[in-house]
């Protein structure tokens, strides 16, 4: 089995801090950290939460 194909963020900074996304974006993790863990994500309650305004400040 092939494991998830990761892209780093456009946002990430030359020192390394950053995050990567998983191509299913269902995952992410810390690109200094590539065997590390991964955040587990459900997109479609993430989206319905941005939609609601859940995040707004």
């Amino acid at each position: 089995m092939i494991g998830p194909r990761w892209r780093k963020s456009s946002y990430s900074q030359t020192n390394g801090a950053c995050v990567e996304v998983s191509h299913t974006l269902d995952a992410v993790r810390d690109s200094k950290n590539p065997a590390g863990p991964a955040l587990r994500v459900d997109v479609a309650a993430f989206l319905r939460a941005v939609k609601e305004g859940r995040f707004d400040r």
